[in-house]
């Protein structure tokens, strides 16, 4: 009998294969983790042969709990956007490092095309701004750094991740989803198809896109996992954890706190303009029938308690951070701007680097670690003040995430942003989302209102913060802020 989703939720730093029954309960998961390798400063890169062998060991042990590929209904993936993966047609073989979305090697090449007068165009077509960020400023440096690629003519594909997970899964299948080609600045906003111009622009062969699709539907099949399964749902990351909180209807905002922060508020079925440098991007295209959101994009998140960790062994497990921070009883005049791969939205400063200001002979490790955590409700509240100002304000914010198991943060979140927080038991709602669009293609559901009951309880958290010292720590913030875009300017 097949009565389970499978799900490989290809993230930054790990890749994951999920099941799912039509309730939405999860019956396993099994993870691998990916390595990013930084061959110079503000360069990331994968090895996509690395992704497509974990995303495989991870599968097929994920099916064989299951029971067999006889129990696998159908197969979603959701996949970490804007990260550009070149391959060969021919071999199926990767022909260079995958570039990932940290990546800021083309801010020089963003600067000169700003200096030409093209941003403006660029955001008009596509609803995104000119920044390392995004896939096609990636090709356009690859193209011309490597030239491997050059050579290989028609020989070469380009695709984000989960079109270089379609292909090897299919045996040769090129396509990408509307919401992954909305982050390329490639596909017009309106149109859901490569924009002539854009194409032109960013110097990308035609030849080497892949079709643009729904993110619901057949995308062949897959006998990797030693069975046929077919591929139905497919969706970037962010728009799938905005499918996986039920955010389906215009107005309601999701936050996800994982590697970066990334927050996406529906707006129903017209393009989103921005007059506050954020993003306007597809949430989802069914029937060829596409819901946009408004999103502001924060570059670094948890990848912030990884580094105090890791590089400066400010904690030793950040599941601690919660009680760290809570032993203080303030931040003791100390903020963090983790500017450590540059400044997201609503700033836009790929050369900005992180400060922590407010130092003093009182400072001590947990002030630290609270100021760290603490940055993540500012950088929240500015998104929010910029999504106000779109005329997208918030009524309360759904998250999920690997950060949003701490209660200390989600509290703090309610707090600065004077909003109710609400918080779904199951927080892999990323995966969850790409197990609704499977669930929704292979005929579950009739549409994702009715796969929304897969979502599950949900818990909140009240806004319990004076007036007053809410005031003080914006004030704080904004100074450290000023102070770390100055340098940058």
């Amino acid at each position: 009998m097949s009565d389970l989703i499978l799900v490989l939720d290809e993230g930054t730093t790990s890749t994951r294969a999920m099941l799912f029954d039509a309730d939405g309960n999860c019956h396993a998961s099994e993870n691998a983790p990916i390595d990013q390798h930084y061959p110079r400063p503000g360069w990331v890169e994968h090895d996509a042969a690395q992704i497509w062998a974990r995303t495989l060991t991870v599968g097929r042990a994920a099916v064989a709990r299951a029971g067999g590929a006889e129990r696998v209904a159908a197969l979603g993936i959701a996949n970490q956007r804007e990260t550009v993966v070149f391959w060969s047609r021919r071999t199926g073989e990767p022909l260079a490092p995958a570039i990932v979305w940290q990546d800021r090697r083309t801010a020089e090449l963003c600067r000169d095309l700003q200096t030409r007068g093209e941003e403006a165009g660029v955001q008009a077509r596509t609803g995104l701004l000119l920044d390392p960020y995004f896939s096609g400023t990636k090709i356009t440096w690859a193209l011309e750094h490597w030239p491997q690629l050059r050579e290989a003519g028609d020989d070469l594909l380009i695709g984000t991740v989960e079109s270089w997970l379609v292909w090897k899964l299919t045996g040769g299948l090129h396509v990408t989803d509307a919401s992954n080609a909305s982050r390329t600045l490639l596909m017009g906003l309106g149109s859901g198809q490569w924009d002539d111009g854009l194409v032109d622009l960013f110097g990308v062969p035609r030849g080497s896109l892949p079709m643009i699709v729904d993110n619901a539907g057949d995308f062949g099949t897959t006998d990797a996992f030693g069975g046929q399964i077919p591929i139905r749902g497919l969706a970037g990351d962010q728009q799938a954890a905005t499918i996986g909180q039920a955010c389906l209807a215009r107005g309601e905002v999701k936050a996800t706190y994982g590697t970066g922060a990334f927050i996406l508020a529906n707006c129903g079925a017209t393009p989103p303009p921005s007059r506050h440098r954020l993003l306007a991007t597809v949430g989802w295209q069914l029937g060829g029938r596409r819901t946009y959101a408004l999103e502001g994009s924060v570059f670094v998140a948890g990848s912030l308690m990884q580094w105090l960790r890791d590089a400066m062994g400010v904690i030793t497990d950040v599941a601690d951070s919660a009680a760290i921070a809570a032993s203080v009883a303030d931040n003791g005049g100390v903020y963090c701007v983790p500017a450590l791969a540059g400044m997201g939205a609503p700033w836009w400063q790929p050369e900005a680097r992180a400060a922590i200001t407010g130092l003093s002979f009182s400072t001590g490790r947990a002030h630290l670690v609270r100021a760290a955590l603490e940055s993540m409700a500012h950088q929240t509240l500015d998104l929010k003040q910029a999504f106000a100002a779109d005329g997208a304000d918030w009524m309360r914010l759904r998250i999920d995430g690997g950060m949003v198991g701490n209660d200390w943060m989600a509290q703090d979140l309610a707090d600065m942003l004077d909003l109710p927080i609400e918080r779904p038991r199951f927080a892999e709602t990323t995966a969850l989302g790409a197990a609704m669009l499977a669930a929704v293609g292979f005929g579950w559901f009739d549409g994702l209102e009715r796969a929304a009951t897969m979502r599950g309880t949900v818990e909140s958290f009240t806004p319990a913060l004076s007036a007053d010292a809410r005031a003080v720590r914006i004030h704080g913030w904004r100074d450290a802020v000023e102070a770390a875009m100055a340098k940058a300017r």
